[in-house]
């Protein structure tokens, strides 16, 4: 569909149907009403030392002992709370990652996450990252769809000297992972759009200064995910966190945010649901206390593949939760909101837009967020060598340079060119995000990164003459998780062994089709498609994307977005 079409997408499944634990003899761990006797070996560690506790025995044990003298409860537990997963060794195909324990996937080095609330970096906080990835990281620098920075081939002998020039500009890796808030996700343009409707950067920041490294919150039962946006375009992917806040022009009380509790894709994927209830910028940190809270108190334990917050939801539904968030966490009932409108422009803010001050921001894209220590050093003296000191991640694996002087724009986009970056992408490079695969996750099947470079380049080829008319959005996966959110793309792959022609076992994927979260050519979200039996070998993603591509291209109805036509077509079509 064009930017200017107002077609709506075609109803789509808002998440599988969970169910919650089913009724039994059996608690489900949840503190308010079975206790918090632990149920299981996870909850069983994190009530025997808080997580957060960690950070010292790295510093003064196990950095001077070596992999060799980390506690194996640590190494594949606490060191979550301080961001650091012991990432898979090299040469093990993606056949044994089910098959093999994880202390025989798992090499002696780490990754690193590096947490960046609301994306917000300066050029300064940039060169520290590049010069940490540079010495103790192989070059190694990922930029995740959660606004993060990723470090690869890190040693916990080194961890101490990197928390020392991480905390010396201001960054840290307190609860970049574990079962604690994880980053805060942010407006990529907070405080400088000129048409924002409100600066979140406040309640960011009092989220994080508050509770981020709070030992009465370090013990959720899984991951909580929480996501602010004061952009029109709603750029944080709201509907897919836990919990989340999207500004909004109430009529009575002027601009707030409509909240937004328990969205999470990974094996079983939920879209999260409006709570019906609007908050005002200082009620927001509170209102996130109160669900953060919800979770601890009231999320299932027992069972871990069941320990989100959208499974206590889809139980409760949405009148219970705010009638629980209000009576007993908050002690007043929120004001009745409206929703906002569906965005009237892209969220990735690609490419060149005025600020509010009258300079410039300009969005651009390496390929599937891939960086390195020198590209990232380049890209701070580039910045710098423009005047300006500030940049900002996104949630799509992109970057974006503020404050730069309308006569530098130019000059700017040919720098980040020959760095390869591009602020005018082609529209499947604008599209296209990969999680961090094979290469390092224990839980990969497939290759991601590199699988998708190569598609990336020979489509640019391939597509140039095919009548595209927004970026196609193309998400591959090492594993069924999702953390490169497959069922929300206009083409999902799903990483794992298929069977080819000739009978061989081989890396491929399976393909989720028309999906997509509310956008400026979608009025609502919704989970793709998938067609039985449908499965794509990893060697050719090209051929299958061109392939679709053409076709959609050809046969599409007026403004019909790719997730109309994909959900509209009969099957073989799709093939």
């Amino acid at each position: 569909m064009s930017e200017t079409g107002t077609q709506a997408a075609p109803a789509a499944a808002r998440g599988a149907r969970i169910r919650p634990p089913r009724p039994s003899s059996k608690p489900n761990g949840q503190w308010k009403i079975d206790g918090t006797e632990p149920l299981n070996a996870n909850e069983q560690f994190k009530q025997e030392d808080n997580g957060l506790n960690v950070r010292e025995r790295i510093e003064t044990v196990y950095a001077q002992g070596g992999f060799s003298s980390i506690d194996p409860t640590d190494l594949h537990g606490r060191f979550r709370w301080w961001g650091l997963y012991t990432q898979r060794k090299p040469g093990i195909d993606g056949g044994k990652t089910a098959t093999l324990e994880p202390h025989e996937l798992e090499d002696e080095y780490f990754m690193l996450r590096v947490r960046i609330d609301g994306g917000q970096l300066t050029t300064e906080q940039l060169r520290v990252i590049a010069g940490i990835s540079n010495d103790f990281a192989r070059g190694t620098a990922d930029l995740t769809d959660r606004q993060n920075i990723q470090l690869h081939w890190v040693q916990v002998e080194d961890m101490p000297e990197i928390w020392r020039r991480l905390e010396s500009v201001g960054l840290s890796t307190t609860e970049a992972c574990g079962d604690v808030p994880r980053v805060v996700l942010g407006s990529p343009v907070a405080g400088i759009a000129a048409d924002e409707l409100i600066d979140p950067t406040p309640q960011i920041d009092e989220i994080t200064r508050r509770f981020i490294g709070d030992p009465e919150l370090a013990n959720l039962p899984r991951k909580f995910k929480t996501a602010l946006t004061g952009h029109p375009s709603q750029d944080v992917v709201h509907e897919i966190n836990d919990v989340a806040f999207v500004a909004v022009e109430h009529p009575e009380h002027g601009v707030g945010y409509d909240v937004w509790v328990g969205g999470a894709l990974s094996t079983v994927p939920r879209l999260g649901e409006r709570l019906g209830a609007w908050a005002s910028p200082d009620q927001v940190a509170e209102v996130w206390y109160g669900v953060a809270r919800i979770f601890r108190d009231y999320g299932y334990r027992r069972l871990r593949n069941k320990a989100r917050l959208k499974f206590l939801l889809a139980d409760w539904g949405v009148e219970k939760f705010r009638e629980v968030l209000e009576t007993e966490y908050l002690g007043y009932r929120l004001a009745d909101g409206p929703a906002a409108p569906k965005p009237p422009t892209p969220g990735d803010h690609i490419g060149v837009h005025r600020q509010k001050d009258g300079l410039f921001y300009v969005g651009a894209t390496p390929i599937v967020g891939r960086s390195s220590g020198t590209q990232l050093a380049a890209l701070a003296d580039l910045l710098e060598a423009h005047g300006s000191t500030r940049l900002r991640t996104t949630p799509h694996q992109k970057l974006v340079f503020l404050d730069i002087a309308e006569d530098r724009v130019e000059s700017l986009i040919a720098g980040l060119d020959e760095l390869g970056l591009s602020a005018r992408p082609s529209l499947i490079r604008r599209g296209t995000i990969a999680c961090t695969g094979i290469e390092f996750c224990k839980l990969a099947i497939v290759e991601t990164k590199e699988n998708a470079r190569i598609a990336v380049l020979e489509l640019e080829k391939r597509l140039a003459g095919v009548d595209l008319p927004a970026p196609l959005s193309l998400h591959i996966n090492g594993c069924p998780n999702s953390c490169a959110r497959i069922q929300t793309a206009d083409i999902g792959l799903k990483g794992q062994i298929i069977t080819d022609d000739d009978g061989n076992k081989v890396p491929g994927y399976q393909v989720h089709l028309g999906g997509g979260l509310t956008a400026h050519d979608r009025e609502e979200a919704g989970l793709g498609r998938t067609v039985r039996g449908l499965k794509v070998e990893a060697t050719g993603i090209a051929d299958y994307v061109e392939r679709l591509a053409t076709r959609y291209a050809e046969s599409r109805e007026g403004d019909e977005s790719f997730a109309q036509w994909a959900h509209r077509v009969d099957e073989e079509v799709l093939r």
